[in-house]
């Protein structure tokens, strides 16, 4: 998969909800008490944060607060989704800096990551805004894998989850895609489509959503998924 492509496509269409006209102070649901300017705020200091991280091999950047006024707004978004684009337009093995040792320290984890990172966030923009699209099959797959072969196993090692009890199987209605996660042979399978598993996986969407099939121990597969799986 071509994951800049799909951060440069991914980078300009959240940009595109920052308009004019555009209220800021609109709450963004699937983000706590975040509002519109959080949500843009995170994003774009979200792209310095890497670029700073393969340019200067560190991770502790910390930029001024995003202007407020939308249309400084956008051209301070713009400025950091281009800056991000030229950092990571160069070939995936390229070492850099990463706030992990679980996956290979290379451009390439953040050409994944942050393509991963703004197709979520761009989902949470559309739904605050009430036009959210449901994610591309092939995306959406690759960000299940991402948080079973990432995320979940970081979950741990940070002491923010505990070691799931029992396996659960999930499976993709749409693309055949399965995984496995947990110990043993799984008690439960949840089904549904890439796009919908993998909101539920990120908590944007409720376990017991109509959007999904259960088969076997629901209760004990609903405890793996409630996991936290996700930051």
């Amino acid at each position: 998969m071509d994951f800049v492509a799909v951060l440069r496509e991914k980078l300009d269409e959240f940009g595109e909800l920052i308009t004019p006209d555009v209220n800021l102070a609109a709450p963004v649901p699937s983000c706590g008490d975040w509002t519109l300017y959080d949500l843009v705020d995170h994003v774009g200091q979200g792209n310095m944060w890497v670029v700073t991280g393969v340019a200067e091999g560190r991770g502790d950047y910390q930029g001024p607060p995003a202007p407020k006024d939308p249309i400084e707004l956008r051209a301070w978004y713009d400025a950091s989704a281009k800056a991000i684009l030229e950092a990571l337009s160069v070939a995936p093995e390229t070492p850099a800096w990463t706030f992990t040792s679980l996956l290979p320290r290379t451009v390439g984890f953040w050409q994944r990551r942050r393509a991963q990172e703004t197709l979520m966030h761009l989902w949470d923009g559309q739904n605050a805004l009430g036009t959210a699209e449901s994610f591309e099959p092939a995306l959406a797959v690759d960000g299940i894998t991402e948080v079973f072969e990432l995320f979940a196993p970081r979950m741990i090692q940070r002491g923010l989850a505990q070691e799931p009890e029992v396996a659960l199987s999930v499976r993709s209605t749409d693309t055949g895609d399965n995984w496995t996660y947990g110990p043993g042979t799984p008690v439960a399978e949840i089904s549904g489509t890439a796009s919908d598993l993998l909101l539920a996986l990120w908590q944007r969407k409720q376990a017991n959503d109509a959007a999904f099939g259960w088969q076997g121990n629901w209760a004990a597969g609903e405890r793996v998924i409630a996991g936290p799986l996700v930051p």
